[in-house]
């Protein structure tokens, strides 16, 4: 290998992670024209419907019955951020906070002491398809975080920092800046409780596009970050100091050191997730991550008995109306629209 790769892994459904991340899911989703409740207006036949993660005619409907996504659900402990390349989402959560958003935008939701929330992909669009692309990122709160009051964010894609980095040959990586910073470029504030909301934590998400013959460089950090490099989608290879990696690959990389990625022929996409570890025991079960089993067991036991809230909405799938912007309704009852 080398001194700047620690480790060259391939990746499948479940993506290999290190502290701050707990996981990362990336769904893409050719789904079709939308019926009149923004659902698939094609047959659901043969799905294992409420659990559907089949791919079927290019896409699945998850957890949704009858439009695809994740109906309401709990969380505790840790933060899901949410990056959408393509398509819709609608947010709604048991603090009464709403939203729609997409196609570049992000939103970053703290869970703390407990939230339900819900995730759905509504079909907008009854005239086309309605293709979704967007990661889920998982990023753990430390111990003296995990009962802080749940927070919603959104990182509109207008705002969010996009750098291009153009070498001697033309060629430019697109650099999507969601966490942390590149060069002398910061990015959005994170909620206030995240671990990513103290610099010296140095919590970098990028998205990159690479153009055949591109370059991306990686700052140094320090000795003890961990850093991964998802190559998640292409037809061709990145070259790492002097190592050729191929497509659906996890490089686990040095912290220490400045990286240079060079792309081969074909247009190249990564993530890089980087931060320094929270560097205490995690007891992950379902949709809580705590620090002891015994937290885990209360976690449930406070589920049942508060609901963390309640489910203030009329429907455990709601989504908004189709002619909805893209908006976001903090639970203070101020409204942001685009």
């Amino acid at each position: 290998m080398s001194k700047k790769i620690k480790t060259i892994e391939k990746i499948g459904f479940q993506w290999g992670m290190d502290s701050p991340f707990l996981a990362c899911m990336h769904h893409q989703d050719q789904f079709p024209a939308g019926n009149e409740v923004q659902g698939p207006a094609v047959s659901l036949a043969g799905r294992r419907m409420g659990n559907d993660f089949s791919g079927k005619d290019g896409f699945s409907m998850y957890h949704g019955e009858k439009i695809p996504g994740f109906p309401v659900h709990p969380h505790r402990g840790f933060e899901t951020v949410t990056v959408v390349l393509e398509g819709i989402v609608d947010h709604f959560d048991s603090k009464g906070a709403e939203g729609r958003y997409g196609n570049g935008d992000v939103q970053w939701l703290t869970t703390g002491e407990g939230c339900q929330h819900v995730e759905m992909f509504p079909l907008v669009h009854q005239d086309k398809e309605n293709p979704l692309e967007l990661f889920q990122i998982w990023l753990n709160l430390p111990a003296k975080s995990k009962f802080t009051d749940p927070d919603y964010k959104m990182l509109w894609a207008e705002e969010i920092p996009v750098i291009k980095h153009t070498n001697e040959k033309g060629k430019t990586a697109t650099i999507r800046l969601i966490a942390g910073k590149y060069d002398d470029k910061k990015s959005l504030k994170p909620t206030k409780d995240s671990w990513a909301a103290k610099e010296e934590n140095h919590v970098g998400i990028q998205l990159v596009e690479l153009e055949p013959e591109a370059e991306f460089h990686i700052a140094a950090g320090s000795k003890t970050l961990n850093r991964n490099l998802y190559y998640y989608e292409g037809s061709s290879y990145i070259t790492i100091d002097g190592n050729n990696i191929d497509p659906s690959s996890r490089i686990k990389l040095s912290g220490e050191n400045q990286i240079t990625v060079v792309n081969g022929d074909k247009t190249s996409f990564v993530l890089l997730l980087e931060g320094e570890p929270i560097n205490e025991p995690v007891a992950q079960y379902g949709p809580f991550v705590m620090n002891t089993e015994e937290e885990i067991q209360k976690a449930y036991a406070d589920y049942q008995n508060t609901q963390f809230g309640g489910w203030p909405w009329p429907d455990d799938e709601p989504v908004h109306e189709r002619e909805m912007g893209r908006f976001a309704r903090y639970p203070d009852g101020s409204v942001v629209k685009k």
